[in-house]
């Protein structure tokens, strides 16, 4: 019998070579951005105090790829600490001309007991161009939550 002994588990946490460096491969289009929170913070930047829009409803972070990338891992991690809402988000991809949802979640933000949103996702995407998120931080829409601000505490891509 043939035996190879793997020194890695397939499921470990990727090594930090093999994040992509999204400030070296891609530009990032957003659709608003409050200066002392900017999207640099949540790029891949673990520990800062990542990215927050400059007001509330809908927002948009698109990251425009230098090159088609082959993308296999995706972390999201949104936190909201101070105001109970509900956050829908949509993730979408660029490849071939044409734009697929990857992911769509909702999530119901609570300062006393759901403060932080984990996402990791594996997925088998191909030649991909663009990458969007899509946050709508208060799904109720209302005019009490108008406080509701689009936040996102990390985004990584491997």
């Amino acid at each position: 019998m043939r035996k190879v002994v793997i020194s890695k588990n397939v499921d470990a946490e990727p090594d930090s070579d093999s994040w992509l460096n999204l400030e070296r491969i891609a530009s990032v289009e957003i659709s608003s951005e409050d200066p002392a929170f900017p999207i640099e913070h949540a790029l891949d930047k673990p520990g800062t105090t990542g990215w927050r829009a400059a007001g509330p409803g809908p927002q948009r972070i698109r990251i425009l790829f230098d090159e088609p990338q082959t993308i296999r891992r995706i972390q999201l991690h949104f936190v909201e600490k101070t105001v109970e809402r509900a956050q829908e988000f949509w993730l979408l991809a660029l490849a071939d001309n044409e734009l697929n949802e990857v992911a769509r979640q909702q999530w119901n933000f609570s300062p006393n007991g759901s403060a932080e949103e984990l996402e990791d996702y594996k997925v088998q995407l191909r030649g991909v161009t663009a990458l969007e998120l899509r946050i709508d931080p208060d799904r109720s829409h209302d005019p009490a939550q108008s406080r509701s601000v689009a936040s996102l505490q990390l985004l990584r891509l491997a």
